[in-house]
């Protein structure tokens, strides 16, 4: 089962989606359309084989784990890595909850989520999922991940190091009070400090979830494009680091 996306402020963000049969979107703004060629490191990817996995110890995301906390408008936020034994029935438990179960699709026993936790941490680290820990408080759970060796690379034109957000925030208290606007704001700053070669932070939340494409246009990420992906029609959103001082 494939998740879509959540809520952030009712805020969200999507996880990651097979490939669709579609092309690239033609409306994806000139500035993107420009760079064509896919990154060399995605190449190698198909070259070897649908599902190959990367060099033994490749570091693709610059050690999320050790990136640190940041302070924020909201508190102090921190990203951990997931461990399922200790993490699962929290992370499960959000999921069951019905404003995030209506796009990430992973309601029901806890299996579903541990599947889909298991098949991130046990991959060659091209997403990192993590609990997002506001003041000592876990209450959103985020994905990090390599866009450009991603599906969704065939559905946009991909930049080498493009690195995605996929977002659900948690906890019912922390919705609807412009906490996720400010975490994405934060978690996109951490990534093009800590990842030098990433130029652009991107994020596909579904059209349909306002608040959602709302946040991130708030964070500082414009529209980019829509796209079609499998399981639904996407804002395209790009955080660009050239422009990050501009919102």
């Amino acid at each position: 089962m494939s998740p879509t996306d959540a809520s952030t402020d009712a805020d969200a963000g999507p996880a990651p989606r097979p490939a669709s049969r579609s092309d690239p979107d033609p409306g994806a703004d000139s500035q993107d359309t420009l760079d064509l060629r896919l990154p060399d490191e995605l190449l190698a990817l198909f070259a070897a084989g649908a599902g190959a996995a990367a060099p033994a110890g490749d570091d693709l995301l610059d050690r999320v784990g050790d990136w640190g906390p940041t302070t924020t408008a909201a508190g102090v936020f921190h990203l951990v890595p997931v461990h399922v034994e200790r993490d699962l029935p929290l992370v499960a438990r959000w999921m069951n909850d019905p404003a995030v179960a209506a796009f990430w699709e992973l309601s029901g026993p806890e299996k579903a989520t541990e599947e889909h936790l298991r098949a991130q941490l046990g991959g060659d680290g091209r997403s990192v999922p993590c609990l997002g820990v506001l003041d000592g408080t876990p209450m959103s759970y985020w994905e990090i991940y390599r866009a450009d060796l991603d599906a969704l690379a065939r559905h946009y034109p991909a930049r080498p190091h493009d690195t995605g957000i996929h977002l659900l925030i948690g906890g019912v208290a922390h919705r609807g009070r412009g906490t996720g606007t400010i975490l994405l704001r934060a978690v996109s700053d951490l990534v093009l400090d800590r990842r030098p070669s990433c130029a652009r932070v991107v994020a596909e939340p579904d059209l349909r979830n306002t608040p959602s494409v709302s946040a991130f246009l708030s964070a500082g990420f414009r529209f980019s494009a829509e796209v079609d992906l499998p399981d639904k029609k996407a804002a395209l959103m790009v955080r660009d680091r050239a422009l990050r001082d501009l919102w």
